[in-house]
């Protein structure tokens, strides 16, 4: 296989149709925008850029070109988190959403991190998932973000966080919370918080798999979803108890990367419109990097 001094090059000679960008989130901005100015579609794990401003510009670009840009937010191709939002959207409003993904890693799972930390916050890089869940969720705008952070380890840049967790309000009324630490000091005990509350219930995703924080496929598996329903009867207690619907047949971590292969494929082929996938990138990026600004300067950020 030949080798390239540059991506210019590479893009030059292989003239592809459509490039597949999964590195470190501070190359993003420069390997899409080179694709893109190439002719070629492009999927891009998430985040899109490392500011709203390159976000923006790439979402512009690409526009531009007529080519399609696919953010990799594996979360919006998962059956049952689609199923989650859905029956999030039965709960009423306003919604109280509840949401982590804490992380005990050592070995080459710690270095991968020490990697990421160079270019991005666990808020950052894993909250943009989480975010995006919660805006489509509550159908509403974003309007404050608060947020906590600290290092937790001697192996990183100082003016970097391990741990951080962020608190957003929406203008229906709607308050969510994340939380993401990274590294061999975190926790096992609390790695899987996915519920949302509502005035007529709640609906949670089960973890029945304990395989350990730095299982991927644990990621993105589920065990099934629990429907509360809040009604009372006369006398006081719960009208209807407790509903888990199973999810047996849900895809591994492969196939979930196949389901956003076949969604840019299917967006290239079908000529779709993908205004609202990129306009919710931009939102969620714009909501954990305000995070991310609350976090080093101790200050709410209004949206």
């Amino acid at each position: 296989m030949p080798t390239y001094a540059t991506t210019e090059q590479a893009l030059h000679a292989t003239t592809p149709d459509v490039v597949s960008i999964n590195t470190y989130p501070d190359t993003h901005f420069a390997l899409v925008r080179q694709s893109l100015l190439a002719g070629a579609h492009v999927f891009v794990e998430k985040p899109l850029a490392t500011t709203v401003a390159e976000a923006e510009a790439l979402v512009e670009l690409a526009q531009q070109q007529q080519r399609k840009l696919v953010v990799g937010y594996i979360l919006r191709v998962h059956p049952t988190w689609n199923q989650f939002v859905a029956l999030a959207q039965t709960l009423g409003k306003p919604l109280v959403m509840r949401m982590n993904l804490n992380q005990q890693s050592a070995g080459r799972h710690w270095y991968t991190h020490r990697q990421l930390l160079r270019s991005a916050s666990p808020l950052v890089d894993c909250g943009v998932h989480y975010v995006d869940v919660m805006c489509a969720m509550t159908g509403a705008a974003p309007s404050t973000i608060s947020a906590i952070g600290v290092n937790l380890s001697a192996d990183v840049d100082p003016a970097m966080y391990t741990y951080g967790q962020l608190q957003v309000r929406f203008q229906d009324g709607s308050v969510g919370w994340y939380e993401a630490g990274w590294g061999p000091m975190m926790s096992e005990t609390a790695v899987f918080i996915k519920d949302v509350i509502g005035p007529k219930g709640a609906v949670s995703i089960i973890d029945d798999v304990q395989n350990g924080s730095q299982d991927i496929a644990g990621h993105t598996h589920t065990g099934g979803l629990r429907i509360h329903h809040a009604a009372l009867d006369a006398d006081g207690q719960f009208a209807r108890p407790d509903e888990v619907l199973p999810t047996p047949t849900e895809p591994d971590h492969d196939a979930l990367c196949l389901l956003e292969q076949q969604f840019l494929l299917d967006a290239i082929t079908h000529n779709h419109d993908l205004t609202d996938h990129l306009r919710s990138a931009v939102t969620s990026l714009r909501i954990v990097l305000a995070a991310d600004e609350a976090v080093r300067t101790g200050q709410t950020v209004m949206l």
